[in-house]
């Protein structure tokens, strides 16, 4: 079998989500030993082998779910008659989906949200930051790391444009202008994203749900947006505000991978 290492790399540098799965254990007569290893891409392509038969297609049914829901799978199978393979043995092994990081989509670059993007330098998280104001981007010093958007307010468009949706999306918004938060939460959430926040108080947030249910026709209105952002951990300035959202996306990306 070609080097695992070279072969994992290749799909890295192609960022394409798959699967790796490792068996960890095996007693009795397996068809496979410990250290037997297979990848699995999302359109179910595969390198490398378990054991075959109804033990891989069952791996192969998990590791799919695993790139689906971006989460790491033990699994134990024992090889009897359901199985059609009467080995009789026991099968152990573990699946981790692969080149998922999350990436956050920050609106607006003030303060708050330039603080956010230095914490999470390093961080799990890809980082874009996005703002509508001319040249804006200009006089800030972000890290490398943080990809930066310039959007118009004129083509609301070029909002939606640039967020990737998806179960890796994590979305802040935290905009200079109420209308445009507005907006955005409005289209985030008729798209799919992992964690939708907004800055504001608890009033703002009862006007946008009453907004969102009465003028855009969306139900569950504000039950899906986390506002006011962030831990309560009783600090107001922009950095201590910043270190408490980080906190929280932090807090929503490993439970995610341990649930």
């Amino acid at each position: 079998m070609q080097n695992w290492i070279t072969l994992l790399a290749e799909f890295k540098q192609e960022q394409i989500p798959i699967a790796f799965i490792t068996v960890s254990k095996c007693l009795g007569s397996t068809p496979c030993v410990v250290g037997s290893r297979m990848i699995v891409t999302k359109d179910k392509q595969i390198y490398g082998t378990i054991g075959g038969g109804n033990l891989e297609f069952k791996a192969i049914d998990e590791a799919i779910i695993a790139i689906n829901e971006n989460r790491i799978i033990e699994s134990s199978y024992t090889l009897g008659p359901e199985f059609e393979q009467c080995c009789g043995g026991k099968v152990e092994f573990i699946i981790e989906p692969m080149n998922q990081s999350p990436e956050l989509f920050l609106f607006g670059a003030g303060h708050i949200g330039v603080e956010i993007c230095k914490l999470l330098v390093d961080m799990p998280f890809k980082v874009n930051l996005i703002d509508s104001r001319d040249d804006w981007f200009s006089n800030l010093e972000l890290d490398s790391s943080i990809a930066t958007h310039q959007t118009t307010e004129t083509d609301f468009k070029t909002f939606k444009d640039v967020v990737k949706w998806g179960s890796n999306s994590y979305v802040l918004v935290l905009t200079h202008n109420h209308a445009i938060d507005f907006d955005i939460i409005a289209m985030a959430l008729q798209n799919q994203t992992k964690f939708l926040g907004l800055i504001g108080s608890k009033t703002k947030k009862v006007r946008f749900n009453n907004m969102l249910i009465k003028e855009m026709n969306i139900p569950e209105g504000m039950t899906n947006v986390v506002c006011p952002i962030g831990l309560d951990i009783g600090g107001h300035t922009p950095k201590e505000i910043a270190i408490s959202v980080v906190a929280q996306l932090l807090q929503v990306h490993y439970k995610s991978l341990a649930n």
